[in-house]
Formats: structure tokens, C-alpha cells, sequence
């Protein structure tokens, strides 16, 4: 308790002041997994969609599978994401406009999912998913403890994935697949609660409604990037493919 004749009114200032900042960073984490929820939203029902053309011939399927333009599709989402998102120099509205893009060229480039496992599974495996990603995230924005060590390590781990992913592509190999998609739900479990404490740490109610726009967005697109690979590694292991 501070002492002096203002000592209580101190306190009670900075009581409501703490309460204030904690609803603010509540209604932007809100707004965090609002954005990415959407996200997600879209690039499952374009995918669903897309797929359902796509099967519902075998022209559709040589058209798309048969010719470059599955590289197209292919690389399209990584291509945006080094092109169409410029925080610096976009507004909150162009941003989201951005994500909403990405997630449907990433729809697009998971269309073939519905070709090689059964429904059933990718929707097990989505609910599996969104659990582990649940309980990682929420552990993340709770914990006291410093994550960013364990960021580090499975960033430099991410890297390790994507360079093996590359020499696969050579490869072949289904032993090397199994072990990339083993280390990866390890990898994108705990970039889920590094970036989740990440996105916490960075909001600050000073900045202003625009800056915090812009940070919802970024948080937004680095959480629904965790989910998409996560589900994806746990797909390659635990979906079963169509006969």
C-alpha cells in the first residue's frame, strides 16, 4: 500500500489502469484468433470446393494435376507471402485484405489433400488438430515462463524441415517424409505457444487502434501458418489415403 494522502487514490489509479490494459490485450487476442478462425475458414471451404470440381471429372483432373499449373498453384501461397504482405507500408484494411487472399490461394494449393486422403480422416485429423493447437496456444498466453529460447530452437528446426522437405522432393523417400512430419508437429506445436506469447508481449495500448490493426493481422497469419502445417504434418500421419 503506498503511503501519503494521494498513496490510496495511486493505487486505485494504477488498479484501473491494469484492468483497462488487461481487457485491451483480451480484445486483441480476440481479435487475433478471429482473424485467424476466418482465415482458416476459407481456405477449408476453397479447398472443399475446388476438390469437388476438380473430382467431378477427369478432364478437371488433368487440366489441373496434369499441367504446370499444379506448380502454380503449388507455389502461389509462398510467393504472396513474400509479395503481398507489407506491414510497414499497407493499412489495417489492406493487411486483412492480404490474409484473406493468401487463405484462398492456400485453399487452392490444398485441394489435392481431398484426392489422396478420405474425408473422414481429414476431418479427424483437422479436430485433432485444432485440439493440440487449442491447448498449445493457451499454454502459451498463460505461462510465465520465457519462451523465446524454445523459439530459437524450433526455428532453426523449421529451416531443418524445409531444406529436408526440398532434398525429398528428389528423393522420394518415405522414411524421410515420416521423419520430417514427426519433427514437424514438434516444431509447429511449440511455434504455436512461442508465437502465441510472441503476440502478447508486442500489443501494447499505447500504440494506437491502426498499429494494433496491423499487429491483430501479422499475429493472425503466423498462428494460422502453425495450424496449416501442424494439420498437414499430422495428415501425413495419421490420414488415411483413398483407394
Amino acid at each position: 500500500m503506498v503511503n501519503g494522502p494521494f498513496g490510496r487514490f495511486a493505487t486505485v489509479g494504477q488498479t484501473i489502469d491494469q484492468a483497462a490494459f488487461d481487457e485491451g490485450l483480451r480484445a486483441h487476442m480476440r481479435r487475433v484468433y478471429n482473424f485467424m478462425c476466418l482465415a482458416l475458414a476459407i481456405t477449408g471451404g476453397v479447398a472443399f470446393l475446388g476438390s469437388t470440381w476438380v473430382m467431378s471429372s477427369p478432364a478437371n483432373i488433368q487440366l489441373v494435376y496434369g499441367t504446370p499449373l499444379k506448380w502454380v498453384l503449388m507455389l502461389a501461397p509462398l510467393a504472396f507471402i513474400f509479395f503481398g504482405f507489407r506491414p510497414q507500408s499497407m493499412s489495417a484494411a489492406g493487411l486483412q485484405t492480404s490474409l484473406w487472399v493468401f487463405s484462398g490461394l492456400m485453399g487452392l494449393s490444398m485441394m489435392s489433400l481431398f484426392l489422396v486422403f478420405t474425408g473422414e480422416s481429414i476431418a479427424r485429423v483437422f479436430f485433432i488438430t485444432a485440439a493440440m493447437f487449442a491447448a498449445t496456444s493457451l499454454y502459451g498466453y498463460t505461462t510465465k515462463a520465457d519462451l523465446s529460447k524454445m523459439g530459437a530452437f524450433m526455428v532453426m528446426g523449421l529451416f531443418g524441415i524445409v531444406i529436408a522437405g526440398i532434398v525429398n522432393i528428389f528423393l522420394g523417400s518415405s522414411a524421410l517424409q515420416f521423419a520430417i512430419s514427426v519433427i514437424g508437429v514438434v516444431v509447429f506445436t511449440g511455434l504455436t505457444a512461442w508465437d502465441t506469447q510472441a503476440i502478447k508481449e508486442q500489443y501494447a495500448e499505447g500504440w494506437g487502434e491502426e498499429a494494433n490493426s496491423k499487429l491483430a493481422v501479422m499475429g493472425a497469419l503466423s498462428l494460422y501458418l502453425n495450424f496449416i502445417n501442424l494439420f498437414q504434418m499430422l495428415l501425413s500421419l495419421l490420414g488415411n489415403r483413398n483407394e
